[in-house]
């Protein structure tokens, strides 16, 4: 990730209950991403039991390949190959953030409101080449459950997170940033900085 780290909000902790990725018990292994055209990426994916031990699992995995994975914010279920409406998220750090709510892994994530239209760049470990300009809402009330207790939770957020948790939740539904972008003029070579 890029710039300072910040501690994440207290209050910002309420809408997860305090939960944390070690409330997961299990430790979680690194997966390969998995890059477009693969087809996983391109199917809306299943629900999941949020208590299940493979769901558990796969929560620790993903926490574990998005800390491993520089400058990555977010990562879905289906980036790692498997079709679960599953995403881990974590914007600690990131110079574009304000609201932050640490590292979390949600199950089901549906979006409830979603205001302030924004456009923004975008870039994806699953399409390592390019980037687009995407419209997103800017402010997002998500419901979904906590792997591990099944608990549902409703996240409030803003700004950079809230882009980030609508990209993840688009992976769940089989679509990538490029599916959103306006057009070909709106999609650029990632620049690569030696």
């Amino acid at each position: 990730m890029t710039g300072e780290e910040r501690v994440p909000d207290v209050e910002a902790y309420t809408g997860l209950g305090g939960w944390t990725p070690d409330s997961l018990l299990v430790p979680g292994v690194v997966r390969p991403v998995v890059s477009a055209p693969h087809a996983v990426l391109s199917r809306a994916s299943d629900e999941v039991d949020p208590t299940a031990a493979e769901t558990v699992q796969l929560a620790a995995d993903l926490v574990a390949t998005m800390r491993v994975s520089p400058g990555c914010v977010g990562l879905a279920a289906p980036q790692v190959g498997v079709g679960a409406r599953v995403f881990a998220v974590d914007v600690t750090g990131h110079p574009k953030a304000v609201t932050v709510h640490g590292t979390f892994v949600l199950c089901n994530a549906r979006v409830v409101e979603a205001t302030r239209w924004k456009p923004g760049r975008e870039g994806c470990m699953s399409v390592p080449d390019l980037t687009g300009d995407v419209k997103r809402a800017s402010r997002l009330v998500v419901e979904g459950d906590l792997p591990g207790s099944g608990e549902q939770v409703r996240l409030v957020t803003d700004g950079f997170e809230a882009r980030a948790l609508q990209h993840e939740i688009d992976h769940c539904a089989g679509l990538l940033f490029l599916d959103r972008v306006a057009g070909a003029h709106a999609i650029y070579q990632r620049k690569v900085y030696l």
